[in-house]
């Protein structure tokens, strides 16, 4: 899906990619909107549990682990996570994959909620600046959205020679980003 696009990609195609019959996919799978879903809530476990991973280190002193992790989540696969986005975008509101989509979005909120507590922690401990939680994780958000579409931009990405090396710069801008003392005028 990420090479040939999600409309060219067929449940014949996936099972030959995967080196499986046809019918051994329809055995875990009804049809190819269930195989997206999986897709999209893999990655959303995996998202969660690398950001759990990155507040436990946060708990134990790193302050900026946690964006770390996120980041680190996001832009290990920019392809892959631009495949994840179109695919909700695509299968939102469609009736079939309901409940799955329910699923998602549990997972999310439960990261937000997580990522909610360490930024208030991490505000009242004087390491992050004074506004609402939501500001920090949803620049967070933002940057890594920017960082994720630069990569498939042909006017700004053609003149980076080593993409690693801007993914990991921009990855340590989103550790320091919101630090106290860096917010600079009336808010």
């Amino acid at each position: 899906m990420i090479d040939k696009g999600i409309e060219r990609v067929t449940v014949a195609e996936i099972a030959r990619q995967s080196g499986i019959g046809k019918g051994t996919i329809y055995k875990h799978f009804e049809s190819k909107s269930e195989i997206m879903m999986r897709i999209m809530i893999d990655y959303e476990k995996s998202t969660a549990a690398n950001l759990q991973g990155g507040i436990r280190a946060t708990d134990n002193g790193n302050p900026g682990a946690v964006v770390k992790a996120y980041f680190e989540s996001r832009l290990a696969n920019p392809a892959l996570d631009r495949l994840v986005q179109q695919l909700e975008i695509r299968l939102q509101g469609e009736p079939s994959v309901a409940s799955q989509m329910e699923e998602l979005l549990e997972i999310r909120r439960a990261s937000v909620a997580d990522l909610s507590n360490m930024v208030k922690k991490l505000i009242d401990a004087g390491i992050l600046e004074d506004v609402p939680p939501h500001y920090h994780y949803l620049a967070c958000w933002a940057l890594a959205q920017g960082a994720v579409d630069v990569c498939f931009n042909r006017g700004l990405a053609d003149d980076c020679e080593d993409r690693e090396d801007l993914l990991r710069f921009i990855t340590n801008i989103g550790v320091t980003m919101g630090n106290r003392g860096q917010l600079r005028g009336p808010r």
